[in-house]
């Protein structure tokens, strides 16, 4: 087993009313590494990925059981608040806030905990846009509407406000979806980057991509964990068929 994780699944389950997605789920995702997870449309992925940070049981008639670890400590028997405070989500589409300024945007969850110093708060601001790669782009305009800024910004802007608040782990649901591959590339460059400071757990379709950032692969099939181990491996020497058939293009 891996001694140096910084959250562990066990017996994961979840799903929708009666509709079971996720069925038993065990593994363990390394500390300050990048962990893709892939597989089939309708295969779970984004269930589990908001399981990893109780965003799942929003959803009306969402069900899960099982354990989530982030250090030893059970994210279901501590505050929601708290637990989306340590692990940040980032998501498919781009969500900024279009009556809020850019700077409003990054800095909302630090307002929504109680900060007020409008200067520290942008110190904050100013360091998580560096973070990103942004604030030479958009310095400028900081009190503005995000407004004419491209996807790939938008993007980043969502990034840098889920680092606004310190959290330990970035999950990711196909943040590179509907970008180009530009700006997908630049996305790809950043995380590699934030990887020396977070746990980042990302959610792609793209085998490429995945291929090309990670650390560790998964690969899910009808909601069962499939293969789980380095990504230089699963895609190499695959010890499952189903996942060498998916890679290969065997299968969808």
């Amino acid at each position: 087993m891996l001694d140096d994780w910084k959250l562990k699944i066990e017996n994961l389950q979840a799903g929708y009313d009666s509709r079971q997605v996720l069925k038993g789920i065990d593994m363990e995702i390394r500390a300050n590494k990048i962990t893709a997870i892939m597989g089939p449309s309708g295969c779970g992925k984004s269930t589990f990925i908001r399981c990893l940070n109780r965003m799942h049981e929003i959803v009306p008639g969402a069900m899960v059981s099982g354990r989530v670890l982030l250090d030893e400590q059970d994210i279901y028997r501590a505050n929601p608040v708290e637990v989306r405070r340590r692990i940040g989500m980032v998501f498919q589409t781009p969500n900024v806030f279009p009556a809020m300024s850019i700077f409003e945007n990054v800095a909302v969850g630090l307002s929504l905990n109680g900060l007020r110093n409008r200067q520290k708060l942008r110190e904050v601001v100013e360091k998580c846009l560096t973070q990103v790669g942004l604030f030479e782009e958009i310095g400028s305009r900081l009190y503005r509407s995000s407004t004419g800024l491209s996807s790939g910004q938008l993007q980043r802007v969502c990034i840098a406000r889920a680092l606004a608040v310190q959290p330990e782990v970035i999950l990711m649901d196909e943040p590179c979806s509907a970008l180009d591959p530009i700006a997908s590339s630049h996305i790809e460059e950043l995380l590699r980057e934030l990887k020396q400071q977070y746990t980042i757990v990302i959610v792609t379709h793209n085998m490429q991509q995945a291929a090309r950032i990670s650390d560790y692969t998964v690969f899910l099939s009808q909601g069962d964990l499939i293969e789980y181990g380095s990504t230089p491996t699963v895609f190499i020497s695959p010890r499952d068929r189903r996942t060498e058939n998916y890679i290969t293009g065997r299968s969808a």
